[in-house]
C-alpha cells in the first residue's frame, strides 16, 4: 500500500507509475480522491483534537467552580461538557468512516515501478534481461512432451487427480515422486547454504495475513477460500512467511532477515485450454520453495541482484537452459516495484516455461504489515521486502523430463542424484 504522504508529496511521479502500468482516465482521478479524502481525515481529526481539548478544559473549570462554591455554574458547564461529548462522538465515527473509505482506496492503487522499469502492456513487451547464449538442447523427431513421458515412465498421473480432486491436481508416483522430494531438498538445502532460515508455514492463511501481502482485495478471485472459516489456501509461501513480520520493528543491525520455505501452492488460475497449459504447464496445485528477505531501503536493489544471482546458480546446477526477463509494467504483479522472471528451455515443446519470479516491492507490503526498523538515531522506518521462487518444481519437472530423455531412460543432472538416489529414471 502506497503512505499517503508519498501520494501527496509526489504527486507527479506518482501518476506517471500509473501509467506505465496503463493506468488511465479515470483510474488515476483515484489519486485525487485519496488526497481529498486525506484531507478530510485532516480536517475532522483537528475538529475533534479541539473538541477533546475544550473538554478537558471545561472539566478542569468545573471543579474550580464546585470548590469555589458556584454550584450553578458548575452545572451549566456540565452540561456544556455534555453537549461537547456527543458532538465528539459524531466526529469519531466520521472520522472512521473517513478512515475506512481512504483505506479502501489506497488498497485499490497498484504499487509504483520502479524508475528502471520498461513501459508496455503486454509480456510481449517485457525486456529481455539475459539471454542463454550457449547452445538449445536437441531433440530427435520421436522425442515426446513430458505429459506423454509421465505416461511411460509412470511419473505422475493427472486424470487420477481429476478422480481425487479435479483437473490440475496432479498425483505424483513412483520414480516421479522421488524427482519432486528430491528437487524439494535440494532447492531448501542451497537455500540453506545461502543464508536462508528454513520456515515451515501453514498452509492456510487468515484475512490479515492475505492482505499484508497484496493477496487481498487484488487477487482474491484467484484463491481457494475456507468460508466456514474465513481462511485462505496459500498462493505461495510468500504470504505466510513475510508475515511472520508483521507489526514488528526490528533492530537495523538484524537486517537483512532471510527466510525460505517448501510449501504447496494453490492458485485457482488456470483453466484455459492449448498445449501451453498441458501437463505440468499450468496445474491448481503445485510445490514451490521461496526466497524472503527483510532488508534495508538502500541496500535492497543490491539484494535483488543477489537473489537473481541464487537462482541463476540453481539452473546451472539442474544443467537447464534459461533466460532472464525485465517484466514491463504492464505485466508486473500488483504489489511489485521491479521483477524479474526466469524461463527455461522446454525442448519437446521448443517454447520457454516461467519457473521464477523475483522481485522488490520496496515499502508496499510494509506499509501495510507495518513491518518497520529502528535506525542508529532511533528513527523508525519502513522495511523493505523482496522474494522469488527458488524454485516452483512443476515446469521444473517438465523441462527436466523433456530435456533428459534418452534412448536408455530419462537423466537426472548430476546435483540431483544423491538426492533421488539414481541417475537415470528407467521403465
Amino acid at each position: 500500500m502506497l503512505q499517503v504522504k508519498i501520494i501527496r508529496d509526489e504527486k507527479q511521479r506518482i501518476l506517471t507509475g500509473l501509467r506505465k502500468r496503463n493506468w488511465q482516465g479515470a483510474q488515476l482521478k483515484v489519486i485525487d480522491q485519496i488526497i481529498a479524502l486525506d484531507d478530510d481525515r485532516r480536517a475532522t481529526q483537528k475538529e475533534l483534537d479541539d473538541l477533546l481539548a475544550e473538554q478537558n478544559r471545561v472539566a478542569k473549570q468545573i471543579g474550580q467552580l464546585m470548590g469555589q462554591g458556584k454550584k450553578d455554574e458548575a452545572e451549566n458547564a456540565k452540561s456544556g461538557v455534555a453537549a461537547m461529548k456527543e458532538k465528539s462522538k459524531e466526529r469519531e465515527e466520521q472520522l472512521e468512516s473517513i478512515k475506512s473509505r481512504l483505506e479502501d482506496l489506497l488498497y485499490s492503487v497498484p504499487n509504483i515501478p520502479h524508475k528502471t522499469v520498461p513501459k508496455g502492456k503486454t509480456p510481449e513487451e517485457n525486456k529481455v534481461f539475459r539471454a542463454w547464449k550457449g547452445e538449445l538442447p536437441t531433440l530427435p523427431a520421436e522425442a515426446k512432451a513430458h505429459w506423454d513421458l509421465a505416461k511411460d515412465y509412470n511419473l505422475f498421473d493427472l486424470e487420477l487427480g481429476v478422480k481425487l480432486t479435479g483437473a490440475g491436481f496432479p498425483v505424483y508416483r513412483g520414480q516421479g515422486a522421488r524427482l519432486q522430494r528430491a528437487l524439494i531438498q535440494f532447492f531448501l538445502d542451497e537455500a540453506v547454504k545461502a543464508g536462508y532460515e528454513e520456515i515451515m508455514p501453514p498452509h492456510l492463511v487468515n484475512e490479515a495475513t492475505a492482505r499484508g501481502t497484496g493477496q487481498l482485495p487484488d487477487k482474491e478471485a484467484q484463491m481457494y477460500t475456507c468460508e466456514r472459516d474465513n481462511l485462505y489456501l496459500i498462493p505461495t509461501a510468500e504470504v505466510p512467511v513475510t508475515n511472520i513480520m508483521r507489526d514488528e520493528i526490528v533492530p537495523e543491525k538484524n537486517l537483512p532477515i532471510k527466510m525460505t520455505a517448501y510449501t504447496p501452492c494453490f492458485r485457482r488460475e488456470a483453466g484455459a485450454w492449448g498445449a501451453h497449459v498441458r501437463g505440468l504447464n499450468r496445474v491448481h496445485q503445485f510445490d514451490k520453495i521461496e526466497i524472503v528477505q527483510i532488508e534495508h531501503p538502500d541496500r535492497s536493489y543490491e539484494t535483488l541482484q543477489g537473489m537473481l544471482k541464487h537462482v541463476m546458480g540453481l539452473l546451472k546446477k539442474l544443467e537447464l537452459p534459461y533466460r532472464i526477463l525485465l517484466l514491463c509494467g504492464g505485466d508486473m504483479g500488483f504489489a511489485s516495484a521491479k521483477t524479474y522472471d526466469f524461463e527455461v528451455w522446454s525442448a519437446a515443446q521448443q517454447r520457454w516455461l516461467e519457473v521464477s519470479s523475483v522481485s522488490n516491492f520496496e515499502t508496499f507490503q510494509t506499509n501495510r504489515m507495518q513491518l518497520r526498523y529502528r535506525d542508529a538515531d532511533g528513527k523508525i522506518q519502513l522495511a523493505h521486502t523482496l522474494n522469488g521462487s527458488a524454485l516452483a518444481l512443476a515446469r521444473i519437472v517438465a523441462a527436466l523430463l523433456e530435456n533428459n530423455q534418452t534412448d536408455e531412460g530419462i537423466r537426472i543432472p548430476k546435483a540431483l542424484q544423491k538426492y533421488t538416489g539414481f541417475s537415470m529414471i528407467k521403465r
